[in-house]
């Protein structure tokens, strides 16, 4: 079966961005630095530092991201081409990642939580620019 899982690239806050989003969501993170692999000789050492990997999961979300690696050759642009689809059943189950992930007032493009014919629906870009989209079951 496939699955789709959502990879972020950072341009040197991968670990800071990884930590909150481990705080917000909970589960188990793994973060690999790049001086702590055999690829660490493909870059220069100013990179080393940087994640090659940071993987989080828990029993129902999945986020893997790297540090940009590719500079100068490629510059990382922030854009709005991706972003984490969060499903889940009640509002207040909604509401409490929302919340923590929406970071109090360091968002862009927020919709807060609200009902549409569909069901529950919210969005924001956070502060490290990933977009959050949030649907839950409707209300009854």
């Amino acid at each position: 079966m496939i699955r789709c899982t959502p990879f972020l690239l950072f341009d040197g806050n991968c670990a800071e961005a990884m930590t909150f989003y481990h705080k917000c969501l909970g589960g188990e993170l793994t973060l690999t630095k790049l001086c702590d692999t055999p690829m660490k000789q493909m870059f220069p050492k100013e990179k080393w530092n940087r994640l090659i990997n940071a993987f989080l999961k828990t029993d129902n979300i999945e986020i893997s991201a790297t540090d940009w690696m590719a500079s100068p050759e490629f510059e990382p642009i922030q854009g709005n081409t991706y972003a984490i689809f969060v499903l889940g059943n009640t509002y207040d189950e909604l509401r409490t990642v929302f919340d923590k992930l929406k970071d109090g007032e360091n968002n862009t493009r927020l919709q807060e939580l609200h009902d549409l014919p569909f069901g529950i629906y919210g969005q924001f870009y956070d502060k490290y620019g990933v977009q959050w989209i949030f649907k839950g079951d409707k209300q009854a």
